[in-house]
């Protein structure tokens, strides 16, 4: 257990049979009445964001998360099948609980798959992957001065924009967080 004022950014608390990853907090004291903690929280079971208020002091519950390193094998169907890198078991999850990830996860990549008493809650990618170019417009010669870009579909069939110079059959780096383009490989 512990205090609404022991919040911290990534924190995991449990609240009304919930579990709860802090994304933002900020203490309040206002010039009159107690002081309150006012927080952004993100479900990891359903990934909605919810603002709750808590009293000073407060008592929470943690969530003891684990995560665990796997490495994806393949996409069978609504299926995505996960291998343990220490003792070789294989999980499988659902692809409604990993709909965004999808767009990034490549046959051998090493992720994070995140447990909460046995049960799968997603996955976490690295920061940033590496991804190559399926389909794009040519580039440009010599259109290198503006930020101008263009549509791009890389591998996993994921759509983004990216700079004109771009050509198909090009490694890309692609940050997982906004799903933007960030470097070229």
């Amino acid at each position: 257990m512990i205090t609404s004022n022991d919040f911290k950014t990534g924190l995991t608390i449990q609240s009304d049979g919930q579990i709860f990853q802090v994304i933002e907090f900020q203490h309040v004291k206002p010039g009159k009445g107690s002081a309150f903690v006012r927080s952004k929280l993100r479900n990891l079971r359903t990934g909605s964001i919810v603002d709750k208020t808590w009293r000073a002091g407060e008592k929470v519950q943690t969530a003891m998360i684990d995560k665990t390193p796997m490495q994806f094998i393949y996409a069978d169907g609504d299926q995505y099948v996960f291998m343990n890198t220490q003792s070789y078991e294989q999980l499988e999850i659902n692809a409604k609980q990993v709909e965004y990830e999808k767009n990034f996860l490549k046959e051998g990549m090493d992720v994070n798959v995140i447990m909460f008493e046995n049960e799968v809650l997603g996955v976490d990618l690295p920061e940033k992957v590496e991804l190559t170019i399926t389909e794009t417009v040519p580039g440009v010669r010599g259109n290198t001065v503006s930020n101008t870009t263009k549509d791009a579909v890389v591998e996993t069939g994921y759509q983004l924009q990216v700079p004109l110079f771009i050509n198909e059959g090009d490694n890309i780096i692609v940050n997982t967080q906004t799903g933007k383009y960030s470097t070229k490989a």
